[in-house]
């Protein structure tokens, strides 16, 4: 088959590009090292900035006794009548039961509570995965997620959490792993930002101190 002109041309071309091969412009670098610089603010504080920027609802908590207190109030005033949650955290279940009636139907309630996995201070990024009961439909179809997590469960970047689930689970990771950043949004229709349209209205965390 004969081969063009302008083929043979960028084929010759090719050849000598291969032939003269051009260095690694940073022979230096790590494909593994973060290219963010770790921030000199507490994990706790840079997290609750990020999240609130996002329209995240960020609650502090000196104690669990402060943590169930605090979320019982906000349920009063916010009338949320079925709360719908289940935790492997026995527990906190039953700390829960102590306080709020559980409404088993996720379709119906008015909020969810859940646990995490991490959470992500750069970008205030709640890690959950299928690994915690209902993890894969609780912080998604209930208008209002309300997650509970500690302070041990802070770490800088998403590499970190990744690497700690691994570690975690023997390599094994869970079937889903999914980041929520605040509410759902979208920008699809007009360019103009909607939220709450395919998830969660409002997104808590609930922060407990556990240094």
């Amino acid at each position: 088959m004969q081969i063009s002109a302008a083929k043979e041309s960028i084929l010759k071309k090719i050849r000598q590009a291969l032939t003269h091969s051009t260095p690694v412009p940073f022979p230096q670098s790590d494909a593994t090292a973060s290219v963010f610089q770790p921030s000199s603010q507490e994990l706790e504080i840079q997290f609750a900035e990020q999240f609130t920027k996002l329209q995240g609802k960020f609650v502090y908590c000196a104690d669990v006794a402060e943590l169930i207190g605090t979320l019982k109030q906000l349920a009063d005033q916010k009338g949320w009548g079925k709360i719908h949650f289940r935790t492997e955290d026995a527990a906190l279940s039953q700390l829960l039961k102590d306080q709020i009636t559980p409404h088993d139907n996720l379709a119906t309630c008015d909020a969810s509570i859940t646990r995490c996995d991490y959470l992500i201070a750069r970008t205030g990024t709640i890690v959950l995965s299928s690994v915690e009961a209902s993890g894969r439909t609780t912080s998604v179809y209930a208008p209002i997620h309300i997650c509970i997590a500690t302070t041990k469960q802070l770490v800088y970047d998403i590499k970190d959490g990744l690497q700690l689930i691994r570690d975690q689970y023997n390599q094994q990771l869970p079937s889903l792993i999914s980041f929520a950043t605040g509410p759902s949004r979208t920008a699809d229709i007009e360019k103009t930002l909607v939220v709450g349209v395919h998830g969660p209205k409002e997104v808590y965390c609930f922060l407990l101190d556990q240094g």
